[in-house]
């Protein structure tokens, strides 16, 4: 069975790269597009330009290149699309490679900063209450 192509509100990958930015927002939920409109940020000045240099150069080498960033507001933009970044979650970086089903939403979606937890079985000396748990 042939796999679906990808289209973002009826336009294909390929057409959504060669479309000029600004066309581009449009297409983007309101929130995206509002926030957009401002211009970018310092930061997310910085993590485009890494990008246009990482595109410009090719990937020489063996491995793709990780693209680190702090800018959990940037949003997926249509070029980024195949590249590999890593998330600052607030405690380490999450590598997260760009789908095209991503295209429009937050960087901060793919790196959760909270994480489930897990607590152990309480067993002797664990806690005080612990001595009258029976063992199983």
């Amino acid at each position: 069975m042939a796999r679906k192509e990808f289209t973002y509100r009826g336009y294909t990958l390929e057409e959504l790269q060669q479309m000029p930015l600004d066309n581009v927002i449009q297409l983007f939920p309101a929130r995206q597009r509002r926030s957009l409109k401002k211009g970018f940020l310092p930061r997310q000045k910085k993590v485009l330009e890494k990008i246009r240099k990482l595109k410009k150069e090719g990937e020489k080498e063996g491995r793709p290149r990780i693209i680190k960033t702090h800018s959990r507001d940037m949003i997926v933009l249509p070029e980024m699309v195949g590249m590999t970044f890593g998330i600052y979650n607030g405690k380490q970086f999450v590598e997260v490679i760009i789908q095209p089903e991503m295209i429009g939403c937050y960087f901060g979606e793919f790196a959760l900063t909270r994480q489930r937890v897990q607590h152990g079985d309480p067993g002797m000396g664990a806690t005080r209450s612990s001595m009258f748990v029976p063992l199983k």
